[in-house]
């Protein structure tokens, strides 16, 4: 159950930043954003604040930012059309009434004769019981349509993601792969501030109760000054020197308080992969303080990334096994695992994940963001965007093959399960 619990918190935040940086840059720019959702299906929770409705959803796989001008299904009225409008107290248009017409006696009918409710504003048409006057009716750029008891409000062509810069549509795109990014800096820089930043010096770190050095006499914060003779100025020389002696009593010459002594250790052997190494339980020394825990938010962001790059670089080239892919099922389990070896453990692998999510977003795929930066960039050369119903074409096969890959992976990590 806490596996279960530890999934959805960690992947509802990944979603959850990754949206917020789509709707914060949508808004700044002056997109009407009608939805902010996390998890798609169903709706178990929603609340409306200013413009825009924030829903939970059933199944915790995703999340979307609904933008106007967006919608696969555009509201239309057109001539012909009897509708119902009520006015707001400067005797503009409130809400039109598309059906339903007789829940709302204070409207007023009109046989529609035309409407531009994108750039002017405005219905014209022949209201009941003045049939032979033609009015025109000023709509407010607040207005709303109601459809079936519920509101939908009207978006303005100055409201829609189509009518904003190259510039504003790409920075509303990218802000969410970024945000994840910058979710998982500040993940790593709290470990950092919590845990400490290691540091490469010849200092022990933290030892393990069992371990050869906490049993040898070695302490933490011992400063190693040879071992063997050899003279160390790295942790990392450390490290290397125990792993290549497995079993071998090593001398340790340490400064302890100003004091010089010498303390004899065995490195535990311990197999990893073929090959054994020498283990003396002790971690990597650390350094706490808040530049330096900035650096290590930095530095683990930057390495992360580009070994998840790397990875990728090894699928498209087929060094990298399709088996090798996890779904939300692989991930589920690996979380269980990392949750079992404690919170800081779980935190770090939701830092990956936030990452892994970040860059697989970027990727130039249709249906993804990076997707839609691809389209933006065809736009920039080309001088004018892609015909929108051949680009949504191509997004949805897009989505398409995405969700038969899912499909695919997902069969695998089950299959994993019973091997």
């Amino acid at each position: 159950m806490n596996t279960v619990i530890a999934f959805i918190l960690i992947f509802g935040a990944l979603v959850f930043f990754h949206e917020l940086g789509h709707l914060v840059l949508a808004k700044r720019a002056g997109i009407l954003c009608r939805e902010f959702a996390i998890g798609f299906g169903p709706k178990i929770l929603s609340f409306k604040k200013n413009d825009t409705v924030y829903t939970i959803r059933l199944l915790p796989i995703g999340g979307f930012v609904r933008m106007a001008g967006e919608d696969p299904e555009m509201i239309e009225v057109k001539p012909g059309y009897n509708i119902g409008l009520i006015f707001n107290k400067s005797g503009e248009v409130e809400k039109v009434i598309l059906n339903n017409k007789e829940k709302y006696p204070q409207a007023r009918i009109i046989e529609v004769e035309k409407a531009d409710l994108e750039h002017e504003m405005f219905i014209t048409g022949f209201e009941q019981g003045a049939e032979d006057k033609l009015q025109r009716f000023a709509v407010s750029e607040t207005s709303y349509f109601i459809v079936d008891g519920n509101e939908v409000q009207i978006a303005p062509y100055n409201r829609q993601f189509g009518s904003k810069t190259l510039g504003q549509r790409a920075a509303a795109i990218i802000a969410g792969p970024l945000m994840n990014f910058i979710l998982a800096f500040v993940i790593l820089f709290l470990l950092g501030f919590i845990q400490g930043a290691p540091i490469d010096e010849p200092k022990l770190g933290e030892l393990i109760a069992d371990g050869s050095a906490a049993k040898s006499g070695l302490q933490e914060d011992d400063v190693i000054k040879s071992i063997e003779g050899q003279e160390m100025t790295s942790w990392t020389e450390v490290v290397e020197m125990i792993r290549a002696n497995p079993e071998q009593e090593l001398t340790f010459e340490v400064v302890r308080n100003g004091e010089t002594i010498n303390i004899d250790v065995v490195p535990q052997a311990n197999t990893v992969g073929e090959e054994t190494i020498g283990q003396i339980g002790a971690y990597t020394p650390v350094e706490k303080g808040f530049f330096s825990s900035l650096k290590f938010g930095a530095v683990e962001t930057y390495t992360w990334t580009k070994e998840i790059l790397f990875g990728l670089g090894k699928l498209i080239t087929g060094q990298f096994s399709i088996d090798m892919l996890s779904g939300p099922v692989g991930i589920y389990d690996m979380t269980d695992q990392v949750a079992q070896s404690g919170t800081m453990n779980l935190l770090r692998w939701a830092a990956l994940l936030s990452i892994n999510l970040g860059i697989v977003n970027l990727l130039p795929i249709p249906a993804l963001d990076g997707g839609r930066l691809l389209f933006f960039a065809i736009e920039a050369i080309r001088g004018k965007p892609i015909d929108r119903q051949k680009e949504g074409l191509v997004h949805f096969i897009g989505f398409a093959l995405i969700m038969l890959l899912m499909l695919v992976v997902t069969w695998n990590d089950i299959q994993k399960f019973f091997l």
